[in-house]
């Protein structure tokens, strides 16, 4: 299944309202694999940048690897000003990379696209010996009652919704069968994020299975979403009960 141009035409949407990353998260992820300033990390589905800039603030040397020429297009010029970044048009599955050349393989928010299987054998030949891969998603706590509503809100207008992050939360097979023996340490970090109504609506927009402005069910996608935002807004701001999920190890 093709999937690089899932998020086509999504890539302003994406880059304005799409959250960053914990900073306790990437203290851990430089701690937990000993990174300093000339390590080399390949950022895989490194899409508009997001994660990789949060890489990059820290000095390290980030090689943003993403097929989608959009989201692509659009990293390379929010982080032109970095002599640290390099961006290669490449997919998951074959980064183009020098084997045995990278410290550390990320993938932010897009592991669910992958050929699993092909990618796992990629990192294989590109990650130096004994170097990790880490695997990360800000994800919706599906405990609270606003993220169950606002999936019953997709499920009712998003044709293509399988659930939220490809529904990858439900089956953690998929992490056994990427990590070397099956094991890989887990982490998980609360971290709330507050929206105004503009905000609300567009990270719910930016979704690769959110309808576009001409498809028929875009105007009742919105509102549904914004008769949400009225109901838990207080002083018209909202929260977004998020967690941060790392997953970390060998392949």
């Amino acid at each position: 299944m093709k999937t690089t141009g899932n998020f086509t035409g999504k890539a302003d949407v994406y880059a304005k309202y799409r959250p960053s990353y914990s900073n306790e998260y990437i203290d851990y992820l430089l701690s937990a694999n000993e990174l300093k300033g000339d390590r080399i990390v390949a950022d895989i589905g490194s899409g508009t940048g997001i994660f990789s800039r949060q890489l990059l603030e820290r000095g390290l040397n980030v090689i943003g690897v993403e097929p989608n020429n959009e989201m692509r297009t659009m990293a390379e010029q929010s982080l032109k000003l970095y002599s640290r970044f390099r961006s290669i048009k490449a997919t998951a599955e074959n980064t183009t990379l020098k084997a045995n050349s990278v410290d550390l393989v990320t993938v932010a928010q897009a592991f669910h696209w992958f050929d699993k299987k092909a990618f796992k054998i990629e990192c294989q030949r590109i990650l130096k010996q004994k170097a990790n891969v880490a695997l990360v998603w800000n994800s919706r706590d599906l405990t609270s009652p606003i993220m169950k509503e606002n999936a019953e809100i997709c499920q009712k207008t998003c044709s293509n919704f399988n659930g939220f992050s490809g529904g990858i939360e439900e089956t953690p097979e998929v992490f056994n069968n990427v990590f070397k023996d099956g094991k890989y340490e887990f982490k998980m970090y609360q971290s709330d994020l507050l929206f105004d109504y503009e905000t609300f609506l567009g990270r719910n927009l930016s979704a690769s299975y959110a309808p576009k402005k001409n498809d028929e069910e875009y105007k009742r996608f919105v509102f549904l979403l914004s008769e949400l935002f009225e109901k838990y807004s207080k002083n018209e701001k909202i929260v977004l009960q998020n967690i941060t999920r790392s997953y970390l190890g060998n392949v």
